[in-house]
């Protein structure tokens, strides 16, 4: 059928480069009807990955325009926004790349059944992760759960070589109307926080390629070693792309893959983890919204209150956990080695259950990844698969002197603590609710809890749980 048109669904694939259903659609030379459609997947998200998911949007539907084709703007649940739309164009057949949250694969599993069932051909295809879940398994053929062992069976297995852009897109004869994507108000939950969080995304598929790039050529081989100082410009910054699919992940492991040192080779192994992180969530869907140690469930977590808050505010009195979760409502991310002393504070300090901070970080992450978010939370709090043992809490005080030695990190999202406070420190008060009433000129607050005090408590708490 070389002149019905194919339905190319888009989600979190905004891209042209390595695009596995992309590719096999071009090379039908059937003519191609991009499409994205804001359903609930997008409208209900958290304010920064909604707002950032739009601007990814709005990125692709000028990359296709250059390529002659177009980015079609629906908005409703998807499954009768597809079939409205092939009936509409004639198109034979509806084509997507899979994702694995169980929201997703419960609404395209439907979707693909009901397309079938009245004639449309309906296609699935990889392209978000290394390999798909299935198919790293243990001799056994079970799921992995602990990293290390996933890991050498990836590194052993391999992983696909990337596919180029496609030459050409046909383009269909008529095109469909569009909704207009500003008219879908997606930064509208961010209100004053959106022009500080422009200030800071590296939107689009050229921009991420350019990124991949620059970290290649300049900081790949000290990455092992410098990773985890918050003040060095160390890390690649690519998770906000790969969230958005604006680059994908098997390009990022071939561009390593050849470079000499354990720089690179560190750098996969974290390519791997967020692969390990869907692979999880695809077998153990659970994993997302539950302890996975189900003896967890007795633990004395403190549900959300007013220390809660403070944390949330970033103002906890712990410089370092306070910078922390001052960067992360400035630029939409938060450096990985801050995000687990944040997340350990919370957690074991505070006594709070981590679902708390769970949908803070969903709520404020122009990166947020749900595999990864669920992963990195029960990681920290101990309740998770391959998790850090609980007894190890993270004490801010000693991670900043060892991380963070001159104080440039904290001074450079803390007001409080700078004579002369620079842009970034100054955006938290400019992005953060007026209701919230903050001052960078108010003193610094006092600590809310003793930090040997909290590791007590802590350890106290998870001894009893023991004896259970």
């Amino acid at each position: 059928m070389p002149d019905t048109p194919l339905i190319l669904w888009f989600r979190r694939d905004l891209r042209l480069d390595d695009h596995p259903m992309l590719a096999a659609a071009a090379a039908t030379g059937r003519p191609l009807l991009p499409v994205f459609i804001a359903d609930r997947s997008v409208t209900e998200i958290g304010a920064a990955a909604r707002w950032r998911w739009g601007e990814a949007v709005a990125s692709f539907g000028e990359r296709l325009k250059a390529q002659g084709s177009r980015l079609i703007l629906r908005r409703g649940a998807a499954l009768p926004v597809l079939v409205s739309l092939a009936e509409e164009v004639g198109a034979g057949g509806v084509w997507w790349t899979r994702l694995y949250d169980p929201l997703s694969r419960e609404r395209d599993s439907d979707i693909k059944e009901t397309l079938k069932s009245k004639g449309f051909e309906a296609r699935s295809f990889p392209g978000h992760t290394l390999v798909e879940p299935w198919e790293v398994a243990t001799g056994q053929g079970e799921p992995y759960k602990v990293y290390t062992p996933f890991w050498k069976a990836l590194s052993a297995r391999g992983v696909a070589d990337p596919l180029p852009p496609p030459k050409t897109l046909r383009a269909p004869r008529d095109w469909p109307g569009s909704e207009d994507l500003a008219a879908w108000r997606l930064g509208a939950a961010m209100n004053r926080g959106a022009p500080v969080l422009a200030g800071h995304a590296v939107i689009g598929e050229e921009a991420a390629r350019k990124r991949l790039d620059l970290f290649l050529k300049t900081r790949v081989e000290g990455y092992r070693d410098k990773r985890d100082f918050p003040a060095l410009e160390a890390v690649s910054g690519l998770s906000e792309n790969l969230t958005y699919g604006e680059i994908g992940p098997r390009r990022i492991w071939h561009a390593a893959l050849p470079l000499p040192g354990e720089g690179a080779t560190h750098f996969r192994k974290e390519l791997a983890w967020r692969d390990f992180a869907h692979h999880l969530m695809y077998h153990f869907p659970h994993l997302l919204d539950a302890n996975w140690r189900p003896e967890w469930d007795d633990f004395a977590w403190k549900s959300d209150g007013p220390q809660a808050e403070r944390w949330r505010r970033g103002l906890t009195g712990e410089p370092i956990v306070d910078a922390g979760l001052r960067q992360m409502y400035v630029t939409g991310t938060m450096h990985n080695r801050v995000r687990m002393i944040v997340a350990s504070y919370l957690t074991k300090h505070l006594m709070t259950h981590w679902k708390v901070g769970l949908d803070w970080f969903a709520d404020c992450l122009t990166d947020w990844d749900p595999a990864s978010n669920a992963m990195g939370w029960q990681w920290v709090a101990g309740s998770g698969p391959d998790a850090a043992p609980y007894f190890r809490i993270f004490n801010p005080e000693t991670q900043a002197e060892k991380f963070d030695e001159k104080g440039v990190y904290r001074k450079t999202f803390i007001a409080e603590l700078a004579r002369d406070p620079g842009p970034e420190a100054l955006a938290f008060f400019q992005a953060v609710p007026r209701s919230w009433g903050l001052d960078p000129e108010a003193p610094y607050p006092q600590r809310m809890i003793g930090l040997a005090e909290g590791r007590e408590r802590a350890l106290a708490a998870y001894a009893a749980l023991k004896k259970a």
